[in-house]
């Protein structure tokens, strides 16, 4: 017996947004239509008097020259053969309109595709600043994050940028989470602190993969880009802080209170200690109880039915690879026999 589902209801089973799947099944012009062609205006220039135009552009003392200085030249000698646009769309129809300047060629980067299924699998790490008293006073804020569960499992306040710094940072956090050889990839961004010899030698040391950004790319490194503008728009964050001391006492407060009390929206409202630590089942089981007693008093104010406690995502990527989109089965379209 096949069942009937809404497309809202399919696309959260498979966490697809909806955006996605009305996109892939949008109604297509017909290819008639693609395939006519737009019947020419009276006005428009016949082919050989674009020829004509082709050829003047072409022709050596205009070869050089932009089509407005060529309609110009022209006109001074009290010739007119059509306006400048004109000219310009009949040399991108030839394909003669490009950037005759050498352009620089970058190179191309792989693009970097992890994914992870449990926690320690993948680390995020990134550093951002604080603003001091002072228009140029900073403050360094060092931290890791855990991709799937989105846990800070290091963070560090420092004066400055340094590759010792963020050496002992990362040594210090694989210790304290007791992190194992060939189980765990750091993603960072290409700053020269993430690309420094003596972080890449320390990685090497622990067993730890590398990975990296592409180049100019910013939502190659998302999740820790995120959770600084968690930080940053909080509503108790200060904007300013007076010294190094009173931005460390913040954060000091501030990231315990993301780990254990934050109900993060990409989590199912779990806080990343409950996902990191594995408590995921009992608190869903706790909440589906809570869901099941207010159905049993009011079932007629879930329109949808029993309500379910939604679990987090099962595997957390970045850059996740294309796949089709499947297709889903609504009440609208099903077959008869399955109605």
């Amino acid at each position: 017996m096949n069942a009937n589902y809404s497309v809202i209801d399919a696309c959260e089973l498979i966490d697809l947004p909806r955006a996605a799947w009305y996109r892939a099944h949008a109604t297509k012009p017909a290819k008639a239509a693609l395939e006519r062609q737009r019947p020419a205006p009276p006005r428009a220039l016949s082919d050989e008097e674009r020829q004509t135009v082709l050829d003047r552009l072409h022709h050596p003392n205009f070869v050089d020259r932009p089509p407005r200085q060529v309609f110009a030249a022209l006109l001074d000698k009290g010739v007119y053969h059509c306006g400048w646009r004109t000219m310009y769309r009949i040399l991108h129809e030839h394909g003669e309109v490009k950037e005759r300047r050498v352009q620089r060629t970058h190179r191309k980067h792989a693009i970097p595709r992890l994914v992870a299924r449990a926690p320690k699998q993948v680390w995020s790490w990134d550093i951002t600043l604080l603003r001091g008293q002072t228009p140029r006073e900073f403050f360094y804020l060092y931290v890791i994050l855990d991709l799937f569960s989105r846990y800070v499992v290091g963070w560090m306040l420092a004066p400055c940028e340094s590759d010792d710094l963020a050496e002992h940072f990362i040594n210090q956090t694989c210790e304290r989470q007791g992190v194992v050889r060939a189980g765990l990839t750091l993603h960072a961004d290409r700053g020269s602190v993430m690309r420094s010899q003596l972080v890449s030698e320390l990685l090497s040391k622990l067993g730890v993969d590398q990975s990296h950004s592409r180049p100019r790319v910013s939502n190659d490194n998302p999740y820790s880009e995120s959770q600084f503008k968690t930080l940053k728009y909080d509503g108790r964050f200060p904007g300013r802080f007076e010294t190094l001391e009173a931005a460390r006492e913040y954060c000091q407060g501030w990231f315990p209170w993301y780990n254990q009390e934050h109900h993060h929206l990409n989590l199912a409202l779990f806080t990343p200690a409950q996902v990191h630590l594995g408590q995921v089942e009992a608190v869903r089981a706790i909440r589906q109880s809570a869901l099941d007693n207010a159905y049993s008093a009011h079932p007629e104010r879930f329109v949808k039915g029993p309500p379910l406690a939604r679990r987090p995502a099962a595997e957390v990527w970045i850059n996740r690879p294309a796949e089709p989109i499947p297709a889903v089965t609504t009440a609208a379209s099903a077959p008869a026999d399955a109605r």
